[in-house]
């Protein structure tokens, strides 16, 4: 895989114990919102509202979250859902997130399309603490990102119209560098080169799409396959790693 794009050195965001109290109580602060008031008037309005249950609950975000985070329309936001950064997500009309969906947006965001869903369980998280140029998660119009999946956004995820992912799914925008035997993996650095899913794509159960790839528009992810290469469109790929198994029409 290419690694053309390197970034050394530990995150940013890695606490030390010799930092001291304040100065890790500050860190965290800085990595969960854009400022320390952001972070009070995050955590004041989820706390109001982020647990209670029922369709009341979902009314209520639908009203209060607004002025956290940018919501076009009406989205429907179940109890349980952990927002970070919460300025830097956007949701459209007819979004549903369900409980138990974690989404850390740190500077380049978590964009949701219209009719999207994202179910029980799955982990948004573009995790840039190291000040990367493109990461961010975009997430087209009526798509799924199925149950405990896990979207890591570093080198950035775009994910096209009518895309569904089954449990499990993996997509990692990101790859450590442990070229050097003599140093430590985390002192190598990171590649974060970025995922695209075209158009109309579902993913299967279990299924590993590593940094770097495009998977083409209509194409079919077997379950558990690993994918470390592009995808052609309307093809059926699987195995690990994943090879082109048949076509489509």
């Amino acid at each position: 895989m290419d690694q053309t794009r390197v970034l050394s050195g530990q995150p940013a965001g890695h606490m030390r114990a010799s930092g001291g109290l304040l100065a890790n109580l500050s860190l965290y602060v800085r990595r969960q919102a854009a400022s320390p008031w952001r972070y009070a008037w995050e955590q004041l309005i989820t706390g109001l509202a982020g647990w209670v249950p029922t369709v009341a609950g979902i009314a209520l975000r639908a009203a209060l979250y607004r002025l956290i985070l940018h919501m076009e329309g009406v989205a429907a936001i179940e109890s349980g859902v952990r927002l970070r950064y919460a300025s830097q997500i956007r949701l459209g009309p007819g979004v549903y997130l369900d409980q138990g969906v974690y989404l850390h947006a740190t500077p380049g965001g978590i964009s949701i399309g219209e009719g999207s869903f994202v179910m029980h369980g799955a982990v948004l998280h573009v995790y840039n603490f190291r000040n990367l140029p493109h990461a961010f998660i975009k997430i087209g119009r009526d798509s799924l990102i199925g149950e405990y999946n896990v979207l890591r956004g570093q080198g950035g995820i775009t994910i096209g119209d009518r895309v569904y992912t089954a449990p499990l799914v993996q997509i990692l925008a990101v790859n450590h560098v442990f070229d050097d035997p003599t140093r430590p993996m985390v002192d190598q650095g990171i590649t974060a080169e970025g995922i695209v899913v075209e158009d109309d794509v579902w993913i299967g159960a279990g299924a590993v799409i590593t940094d770097g790839v495009r998977i083409g528009r209509g194409a079919v992810v077997a379950a558990g396959a690993v994918v470390t290469g592009d995808v052609p469109a309307r093809t059926v790929v699987g195995g690990v790693p994943a090879r082109v198994i048949k076509g489509i029409g």
